[in-house]
């Protein structure tokens, strides 16, 4: 009895051995339209001057911001808030801190 019980249960489990699966990768999911646009990302340039460090934030070549870091004191930060050029000095970005609003993109 015992022999009829393993060669069913043999007969039962070949096919679950028989095939292997063809597991395929799935594609990439491509961005939502319109999300990322590479123009948008900062560039950000870093020069030495004397021995401060000055680090140029851009977005679509339009200088927004400044980081200063001088030899010998903590960094601040010169920021362009209206997009007219006017640069304001900051001790630090805190959260009340005010991010550019001028027009990036048009339709």
């Amino acid at each position: 009895m015992r022999t009829y019980a393993f060669l069913l249960a043999l007969f039962i489990s070949l096919p679950a051995y028989a095939g292997k699966p063809r597991l395929e990768p799935l594609p990439d999911i491509p961005p939502p339209p319109g999300m990322v646009d590479p123009s948008l990302e900062p560039q950000i340039t870093i020069t030495h001057r004397g021995g401060d460090r000055v680090e140029e934030f851009r977005v679509k070549g339009k200088l927004y911001m400044l980081r200063i870091t001088p030899s010998h004191g903590h960094p601040y930060y010169l920021v362009d808030q209206r997009g007219d050029g006017a640069m304001r000095r900051y001790d630090d970005l805190s959260p009340n801190f005010q991010v550019p609003m001028w027009v990036i993109s048009e339709f």
